[in-house]
């Protein structure tokens, strides 16, 4: 198996039954948000397996598989994208970067925008100008917004908090319950480091919050503070 082709060795994994699990997991029916993508029954750990393995692929060879009908095969793609962030210098991390943005319609897909927005985008961005990521808020396709919240995650990790607010205030009239979410456990995870400064952005956002959006955001609350928010939203 080692001297399999990332693509082939992943393949091996396929399970029909785990597909099935996954079609109705992602809402792939007519009209849903995944409709029309394609699973064939791979788990993450497998993927990740597969991904470390061959970390070292050209960004050339990632190219087809981010753009894949199949799901699990974008995941890889991305997973491979990165492990490869992770290992590279400024100047590689840079083309990695354009590489993610210029295939980003690969990136469809809340899963696959929860493991590399953040760890690429995120990363790169944390310490450069980062209108790209308002311009990703902006847009009409929801994964792209998706992102760019997401990315500001890195952010977070170092106690940055003003890009996940000036996104999420951005993104508080968005229509789509996996932005909600999204923006939720953002500001969820804002309150983990820094509850004060969660508090100051929904004390001013909270009465015309989606209620998703609440909810998540307030999830680690006191039962009582819970109450407050939710009664008056």
């Amino acid at each position: 198996m080692s001297q399999m082709d990332p693509l082939t060795e992943l393949q091996s994994y396929a399970d029909k039954n785990r597909a099935l699990v996954s079609l109705r997991f992602f809402k792939t029916g007519n009209g849903q948000y995944g409709e029309g993508d394609q699973f064939i029954g791979i788990t993450v750990p497998h993927t990740r397996r597969v991904a470390k393995k061959h970390a070292h692929i050209l960004l050339s060879d990632i190219r087809p598989l981010l753009l894949h009908p199949i799901h699990e095969v974008r995941l890889l793609a991305l997973l491979l994208l990165v492990e490869k962030f992770k290992k590279a210098d400024k100047k590689e991390q840079k083309e990695i970067v354009d590489f993610y943005l210029t295939y980003r319609s690969g990136v469809n897909n809340w899963d696959l925008v929860d493991v590399s927005a953040d760890k690429i985008l995120g990363a790169h961005f944390f310490d450069k100008d980062k209108h790209i990521l308002y311009d990703l808020a902006k847009s009409k396709d929801i994964w792209e917004r998706r992102i760019a919240i997401i990315a500001t995650f890195h952010f977070i990790k170092q106690n940055h908090f003003a890009d996940t607010f000036r996104i999420a205030e951005l993104l508080l009239n968005d229509k789509h319950d996996l932005i909600h979410t999204a923006v939720g456990w953002m500001l969820r995870e804002v309150g983990k480091r820094d509850q004060k400064a969660q508090e100051k952005f929904l004390l001013q956002h909270y009465k015309k919050m989606p209620r998703t959006m609440l909810r998540y955001a307030i999830e680690k609350f006191s039962k009582d503070k819970k109450k407050f928010y939710m009664e008056r939203s």
